[in-house]
């Protein structure tokens, strides 16, 4: 595996916990609302191209919230703040589920900020026909098993998701728990503005989706991909909401091919 560290990045004085590691030209990834799984096999295989930037988001984790923190608009703000501090503008970008609607505000309203974009089965659009899943009113054990299309194609899903938990474990996600709550509740899982603001992206732009995925539908995809001018949609068969875990090669296959 690339050898990765863990800092803490002090940004307006709220210090955000990062993975680093890899090299060559930087690559931002955003986790999704369950928060930072770690240097995963997918991680480490885009760390063999690029350095890789993993924060934890601000209130997840191990990292600090500013009080004024309450939103995925003030969220991608502060992300924008994370890149001056670190002099990344024009980083490219992954953004995976809520990472990836951070990701798309922020393309959306500070142009400069990206060079590149990928977005991984992102909510931030609400669907005209389907729904994406109330994660909010079932439980974590549920909402895993809407995760995946097929568990047991995922080579690092009992590693990630059937481990003990230590106490400290079992309190970092439930404060990931609360936080996602905390972003992502009223409206739910979406931005009225976004699609119009959309318009306004003018760089390549990618959209990922698991085809099978029970969480976001392959529609949100789709309406991303409409919403983007010049973007593309590549859907990955027999796959659920995180085709990360579930299908590493097809992924890295897709990002590689994009971020070049």
């Amino acid at each position: 595996m690339v050898a990765f560290t863990e800092e803490m990045v002090d940004v307006g004085g709220t210090k955000v916990h990062t993975l680093k590691g890899g090299s060559g030209e930087p690559l931002l990834l955003l986790h999704g609302a369950g928060g930072n799984n770690g240097w995963l096999k997918s991680i480490d295989a885009l760390a063999e191209k690029y350095t890789v930037y993993y924060p934890s988001h601000p209130g997840y984790g191990k990292s600090e919230r500013p009080d004024w923190l309450e939103t995925i608009p003030d969220m991608a703000a502060f992300y924008t703040w994370y890149l001056e501090t670190l002099g990344l503008e024009g980083i490219r970008a992954v953004g995976f589920s809520m990472g990836g609607w951070i990701a798309s505000e922020i393309a959306a309203t500070c142009g400069h900020s990206f060079s590149k974009l990928m977005l991984v089965g992102a909510v931030g659009i609400k669907p005209n026909v389907a729904e994406i899943a109330d994660l909010f009113i079932i439980s974590p054990a549920q909402v895993l098993d809407l995760m995946f299309h097929d568990p047991s194609q995922a080579p690092e899903y009992k590693a990630v998701y059937q481990k003990e938990l230590t106490p400290e474990d079992a309190m970092i996600a439930e404060g990931n728990r609360e936080m996602a709550v905390r972003l992502c509740w009223k409206p739910y899982m979406h931005d009225p503005r976004l699609t119009s603001l959309l318009a306004r992206v003018n760089i390549p732009t990618r959209m990922v989706w698991g085809k099978n995925d029970q969480i976001v539908p392959v529609e949100c995809g789709e309406l991303y991909n409409k919403a983007i001018k010049g973007s593309d949609l590549v859907v990955i068969d027999n796959c659920g909401h995180s085709p990360q875990v579930e299908k590493p090669n097809e992924f890295i296959k897709a990002a590689l091919d994009f971020l070049a």
